[in-house]
């Protein structure tokens, strides 16, 4: 019996020990961050040098257009792919699956270049002649949308697979058609997941910056500018913008643990 309840403590000690070797791994290079960054320069870049300011909110604009606008695309198609997925049964559904993991496993200049085929100058662009996407917004929110495509979709989809099948089960058996049901029983009992799934598609997208520089270096998103200012100034600008941004995903991921409680 002490010896069983050796092996408790023990087994206890490794989990506790290599639980707190996983939190030392994201919390070292985050907490360093902060400390290696003053507030004057933060004020330098946000408010008081216009050589800085005006490339910072310029860049926060650019991102936060596109992000939007290429999230709110990913939770119009996100939803009913998502829903798709999890209460339809039908041939090939894991390959379709693994088609949407798959921007999750590729390098992300693999995933510019990717984009800058299927949509620039050799691609559609050439094919049919419209606007471009090299340099452009749209090429960002086309960015943007492929590599978030797979969290909203994953996310929502959860969500869908949560509910309680015997409701929907319950509402077709008392007449209602299956869109009444999606509208009226499923879409409100997703709606945490959808909410996260939107939330976490547009963080993901925000972040990204190997595949927009190479198709879309311009107009700046915010991590292109903390890229150049790395290049050419060095960690101190670069760091007091980082710190600026994880600050603003540290208040959406918290606002998201308040929302989906």
């Amino acid at each position: 019996m002490n010896l069983d309840f050796k092996k408790i403590e023990l087994f206890a000690v490794a989990i506790y020990s290599l639980s707190s070797l996983a939190l030392f791994i994201i919390l070292a290079p985050l907490i360093s961050i902060f400390l290696i960054t003053d507030l004057e320069t933060i004020d330098k870049i946000l408010i008081s040098d216009y050589r800085y300011t005006a490339q910072v909110y310029s860049a926060f604009t650019i991102t936060l257009e596109a992000s939007v606008i290429a999230t709110t695309i990913l939770l119009l198609i996100g939803i009913p792919l998502g829903y798709l997925l999890s209460k339809f049964e039908f041939r090939g559904k894991e390959v379709i699956e693994a088609i949407i993991d798959l921007p999750l496993l590729t390098p992300h200049i693999v995933a510019g270049i990717m984009i800058l085929s299927a949509f620039g100058r050799r691609g559609i662009q050439g094919i049919f002649g419209f606007g471009g996407v090299e340099d452009s917004l749209t090429g960002i929110i086309l960015v943007m949308m492929f590599v978030s495509l797979p969290i909203m979709v994953d996310t929502v989809k959860a969500g869908f697979n949560s509910i309680d099948i015997k409701y929907e089960y319950i509402a077709r058996s008392l007449g209602a058609n299956r869109f009444n049901v999606f509208k009226d029983i499923t879409l409100p009992l997703a709606k945490n997941s959808i909410l996260a799934g939107y939330i976490l598609a547009w963080a993901r997208g925000v972040s990204e910056v190997g595949a927009l520089l190479i198709v879309a270096y311009y107009p700046k998103s915010i991590n292109i500018l903390i890229y150049e200012w790395f290049m050419v100034y060095g960690l101190k600008y670069a760091a007091a913008l980082s710190v600026v941004l994880l600050s603003l995903f540290i208040l959406i991921f918290a606002s998201i643990r308040v929302l989906t409680r």
